[in-house]
């Protein structure tokens, strides 16, 4: 019987667990004017926007320019 809740414990926090795993991290370039700014850097996306780079481009570039920041390439997605 304990055995047996603990099984379906784990399996419950592996259900909970398993969405977050999904999420994937891009690397991207972004710019700043007046005075320009380059920055490198990554951010985790939802695993809806990590099937292609114009999929991470439309998730990222709107969470950047609320900061004042202009996306300019997605130079990697790992998954």
């Amino acid at each position: 019987m304990k055995r047996t809740i603990f099984t379906l414990a784990a399996l419950a926090a592996l259900t909970v667990a398993g969405p977050a795993l999904a999420d994937c991290t891009v690397k991207y370039k972004a710019k700043q004017d007046n005075p320009l700014q380059l920055m490198a850097g990554e951010a985790t996306l939802p695993d809806s926007a990590c099937g292609s780079k114009d999929a991470a481009a439309a998730a990222l570039a709107p969470k950047l320019a609320k900061e004042g920041w202009t996306l300019l390439a997605i130079v990697a997605i790992l998954g």
